[in-house]
């Protein structure tokens, strides 16, 4: 029996495997060109083995977009079992997925004429993008209609707020990701720097001497933007750093009421521009 509509992201929304799979989630991966070789986002390779690698890599790997070849045929995949779907991709100032996917929307006009397709520009990345796939899963899951369901992902993605801190920008300088940060790049060794995500674009939140000063400033950041007590959903993100994830959450989750958490590693495609030992929260408000 075909459901009404199916929900389709990438690779780089870092969703944990097991919401993936309960929900229904149907995704697309990014590519990471290492070399001459390339290799599929969370297909080709563990995060474990990658971020190992990329800690002492001499030259620093570049990611590659889906393109539209690739959206179409998941569109094929999913007009299978669905009347209707739902795409969201990440940031389209930080990416051509969103582009690729609206072309493959136009490709799929003409091929499966009776199926809608809504491909929905998150203007955001990471657990934030995560965190529209997921609700948007979860509508449609509940019966909701192809445009309740489109709305559902903006509305997440419009509310989110991304905040990460690493030992270092190197990773995004030299990938070409850095946007308004970039004056943060020459900063000494023992400063850790915060970076967040506004109008789609990465923009410099201030910086600390520690990570556990990050970790408090962030808290902070997050007090600021919802208030103390708000009722959030969060999804704690890292790159090979699930202890630092841990204390991160052990100092947020006191001062919020969490009516849901979970922590997620970043993609490999994401991993490239951030580096090992990244750490930071996608939340929002309920």
């Amino acid at each position: 029996m075909r459901s009404p509509v199916a929900v389709l992201t990438d690779s780089c929304a870092s969703i944990p495997e097991r919401l993936i799979e309960q929900l229904n989630i149907d995704i697309v991966p990014y590519y990471v060109h290492r070399g001459t070789e390339v290799i599929r986002d969370l297909v080709d390779m563990t995060r474990d083995e990658f971020f190992r690698w990329l800690s002492t890599a001499k030259e620093l790997p570049k990611s590659g977009t889906p393109g539209p070849g690739e959206y179409l045929e998941a569109f094929r995949r999913l007009a299978g079992r669905a009347r209707d779907i739902v795409t969201v991709c990440m940031t389209s100032k930080g990416s051509g997925a969103y582009q690729a996917a609206m072309v493959a929307r136009e490709m799929a006009a003409s091929e499966l004429p009776e199926l809608r397709i809504e491909v929905v520009d998150t203007l955001q990345v990471a657990m934030c993008h995560g965190w529209s796939a997921i609700e948007a899963a979860r509508a449609a899951l509940a019966g909701a209609s192809l445009e309740k369901v489109a709305e559902t992902a903006r509305q997440v993605a419009r509310k989110s707020t991304m905040i990460q801190t690493a030992d270092t920008l190197r990773y995004l300088y030299m990938g070409g990701r850095i946007g308004r940060a970039a004056h943060l790049v020459g900063t000494l060794l023992n400063i850790k720097p915060l970076i967040g995500m506004e109008d789609g674009v990465i923009t410099p939140l201030g910086q600390a001497r520690s990570r556990h000063q990050a970790y408090k400033k962030m808290v902070d950041i997050m007090a600021e933007k919802v208030g103390l007590g708000a009722r959030i959903k969060i999804g704690y993100v890292h790159a090979a750093a699930l202890e630092e994830a841990e204390k991160l959450r052990s100092l947020v989750e006191p001062n919020f009421d969490c009516a849901e958490s979970l922590i997620a590693e970043l993609s490999l495609a994401l991993g490239v521009h951030t580096g090992p030992g990244t750490v930071g929260v996608g939340f929002f408000p309920l």
